[in-house]
């Protein structure tokens, strides 16, 4: 479209693909092979232009630069100057050296035919550093140099080239190349200018295609604010973020968002106004801060373009987008490979966990899973990161390219903003130490070589405690794990969990347990959604008005959050069968719900009392399980999760079965319907007593030995007087059990397991498996250890079968 493939010095980036790399360096060559390779599919690319490294050498050629610097590098490594005065005399170098005059004329021309490519004398463009080393699969390069946005007039232009020249020798940039074992003076820098989004006045972010945080290969995770990109990139605010499920979204009828959480977006980057900056940071409104970013279907069509942008290079990308306020489009900015979980061996699986249960003091975004502990090293800014101890938690407000040296040094990181994708969280990755981001107030609350530890292995959310705690770490192989006719799944509660355990060769999730989403995430008892206006309680109703904000539906909150948390869950082991539990609190952990006093009962044993199914058909609740299926209907029918199959507890009576049953039906959850399958806990006797006739209702069984165990024995699973005679594996326990896989499958229906029990005893995971057991379902940190058990125990029996059959 313009410049001329002829011309020494300049490029249009629709002119270029990979293959030009070494001319353009990365960035610009992948901006070439998206515009060429994908326009066809509908992604919007800016126009605009490359430098190419021939002008860089050229420039440092025709201004006798390179002795120079090599002499300054060569100091440098003799330990007679500073990597921070070396690095200020060679930008210097540059600042005072003209471009030669055809390079000049060259770029002049290309920004002519742009602007009049877009129909003004001036366009404004960002001017970005292009290095033949950045942005390639092994060494993220990223943000090494500098990037200048809303330059406008060929005035501006050239002198932000000379800039982005000098940046090339920025005190990070040489850090970093020194620890990657890159020459300085072998990687050249090449330019890209491009038209300019205006996402001041709307959005902008960073996706990849792959979590970044599990290297689960199904998600697409993107993050983004209010303004320019660069608050993003930066971890200069907390970020919204949105979860697709990649394997949904070419079904045009579904909405694969696993989930959606509001960042806090305290400001913004836009264009500056009569000032001799082109950006400024503004603070967002109360309306901005409380309103996520992108509307679904713009985050579908992100999602969409990732999974494309992933197809063609045929590897996980890191892709920075940008909306425009002024048309309502989306555009790609960039795309370059992800360089971490795309590295990691798929054959070992690392686990940190935590010995010790206290009160986290602090809170914010989890990166990497693992966990460190030290003594707080606050550093408010990269003037003092000489003051910086070894082996410390780095505590600061945000960090930037200018902290990678200190970053190496320290066992963990905690920041006060950021996301999932600002700069702290991409390096924290890369040197694989743990990360809490966004912490809000880290700087504030942590005391100057106090001791703490940080955790990022309890899911999503990063805990910060006092002390050092102990931890244990540990490595499974994957590799070898023998198969087994006994399916085996996970028992699952917390959705941010369930993507770490996406790795283990297992069945699917024989428990996801409701409640645990309702009580940490939800919070707020339903009913107190439902009859939110009538709700007595002053305090409570507040706390509801603060936690529902931007939802003019109280009880859609519920429902929303709640279908978020089960379809993380189910995507971590899609297509394999997920059962989510309906929810099974009792009316003592109900009532501690936030609102939840005014709707429940006082009972003498709740344990025995208004739980499990009584409640689903009951006016008391009946409202309440109305959203509970509503959640669930949304997931497998709205986000197209439709491995789900619910599972009903505590079902005492035929009679309440039915009851149950056509409560769902009446909330559109037929069974049959739509391939949906209803299974029921067995846990009290009459489960196994009345085997046949239940299997005429549901679709399958699953035991929970806790309740089947207390109810047998007649022993409160709770008292430490009895604790002695509470044991599953108690010969009357077993005979119920062989007696209901029996039945069931005599009725052509499945029995799984889903009690602690298999986890905490081998044997009783040896004699479920000789007594036929279908699936059995465990806690995934003993999912591999049983799993092998069960192996030997069913080659076992098959060579005890193989000898009866030849005898």
């Amino acid at each position: 479209m313009y410049t001329k493939n002829t011309n020494l010095y300049t490029r249009s980036l629709t002119s270029i693909n990979l293959q030009d790399l070494p001319l353009v360096g990365g960035k610009n060559a992948s901006l070439g092979e998206m515009m060429q390779a994908l326009d066809q599919e509908g992604i919007q690319i800016p126009k605009g232009f490359a430098i190419t490294v021939d002008a860089y050498r050229d420039h440092l050629k025709v201004n006798n630069l390179t002795e120079k610097i090599e002499f300054y590098l060569t100091a440098l490594e003799n330990s007679n100057i500073s990597l921070e005065k070396a690095g200020k005399l060679i930008r210097k170098l540059f600042l005072q050296s003209p471009l030669p005059e055809a390079i000049q004329t060259e770029i002049t021309d290309a920004y002519a035919e742009l602007c009049r490519f877009y129909h003004t004398d001036k366009v404004d463009v960002a001017v970005r550093s292009s290095a033949t080393a950045e942005d390639l699969p092994d060494a993220s390069f990223a943000g090494q140099q500098e990037s200048y946005l809303n330059v406008s007039g060929i005035t501006d232009v050239l002198e932000a080239c000379r800039k982005c020249y000098a940046s090339l020798f920025t005190d990070r940039a040489i850090s970093y190349r020194n620890t990657q074992g890159f020459d300085h003076l072998e990687v050249a820098l090449s330019i890209g200018i491009q038209k300019m989004v205006r996402s001041d006045l709307a959005s902008s972010g960073v996706m990849f295609s792959i979590d970044p945080e599990t290297g689960f290969n199904n998600i697409i995770l993107i993050t983004g604010a209010w303004g320019l990109g660069e608050n993003v990139v930066q971890g200069t605010v907390n970020p919204d973020e949105f979860r697709v499920f990649k394997p949904l979204l070419n079904q045009p009828s579904l909405q694969p968002i696993v989930e959606k959480t509001l960042g806090s977006k305290e400001k913004k980057l836009i264009y500056a106004q009569e000032t001799n900056q082109q950006t400024r940071q503004v603070e967002t409104s109360p309306a901005e801060r409380q309103s996520l970013i992108l509307r679904d279907s713009e985050i579908l069509q992100l999602a969409q373009w990732a999974n494309l942008i992933e197809f063609h290079y045929g590897r996980p990308m890191d892709i920075e987008w940008a909306k425009d306020g002024l048309t309502g489009e989306l555009f790609i900015l960039q795309a370059r490979p992800e360089t971490v979980q795309s590295r990691q061996g798929q054959g070992i699986l690392k686990t940190y966990e935590l010995k010790q249960s206290h009160q986290p003091i602090l809170t914010g975004l989890s990166v990497g899973a693992a966990i460190a502990t030290g003594k707080v090293c606050l550093i408010e800014s990269a003037a003092q990161i000489d003051q910086f101890e070894d082996g410390a938690i780095l505590v600061t407000k945000m960090t930037d390219p200018d902290w990678v040296p200190v970053m190496k040094r320290a066992a963990g990181i905690v920041t006060d903003s950021g996301g999932r994708t600002c700069h702290a969280a991409i390096i924290s990755r890369e040197l694989g130490i743990p990360a809490v981001v966004g912490t809000q107030q880290a700087t504030q609350l942590l005391q100057q070589h106090q001791e703490i530890t940080i955790s990022c292995a309890e899911g999503d959310q990063g805990h910060i405690y006092n002390g050092i705690l102990d931890y244990e770490q540990s490595e499974v192989s994957l590799e070898g794990i023998p198969e087994t006719k006994t399916r085996i799944m996970l028992n699952i509660a917390s959705p941010a969990a369930a993507f770490n355990w996406w790795k283990l060769p297992v069945n699917g999730i024989g428990l996801a347990r409701m409640e645990f989403i309702i009580n940490s995430i939800i919070k707020i008892h339903p009913l107190a959604l439902v009859h939110f206006e009538q709700l007595s309680d002053q305090k409570a109703k507040q706390q509801i008005q603060q936690i529902t904000q931007g939802y003019e539906d109280k009880k859609e909150y519920f429902v929303d959050k709640l279908a978020q948390g089960i379809a993380k869950i189910a995507a971590s082991q899609y297509p394999e069968p997920v059962i989510v539990r309906m929810s099974d609190f009792k009316t003592n952990e109900y009532a501690d719900l936030i609102g939840g006093r005014q709707f429940e009962p006082s009972e003498a044993n709740p344990m025995l009392g208004f739980r499990g199914a009584s409640r689903y058909y009951s006016p008391r609740y009946r409202e309440g399980f109305a959203l509970e299926c509503q959640a669930i209907k949304r997931v497998r029918e709205e986000i197209g999760l439709d491995n789900v199959i619910i599972m009903i507890p505590f079902c005492r009576r035929l009679q309440e079965a039915d009851r149950v049953l056509e409560v769902l039906a009446e909330n559109r959850l037929q069974r049959g319907e739509n391939g949906l399958q209803v299974y029921v806990m067995c846990e009290v006797p009459s489960n196994v007593e009345l085997a046949a006739e239940f299997s005429q209702r549901f679709d399958g069984f699953s035991i929970g030995t806790n309740d089947l165990t207390q109810l047998v024995l007649g022993i409160d699973r709770d008292s430490e007087n009895l604790a002695q005679l509470f044991d599953e594996r108690d010969l009357a326990i077993k005979r119920m059990i062989r007696r209901l896989i029996k039945t069931a499958h005599e009725q052509g229906r499945k029995v799984g397991i889903c009690g602690q029990a298999p986890s905490d005893h081998p044997d009783f995971a040896t004699f479920l498996v000789e007594a036929g057991i279908d699936s059995i379902s465990l806690n995934p940190d003993s999912a591999i250890r049983v799993k092998q058990q069960i192996a030997q125990t069913e080659a076992r029996l098959e060579k005890r079968l193989v000898s009866i059959k030849a005898a």
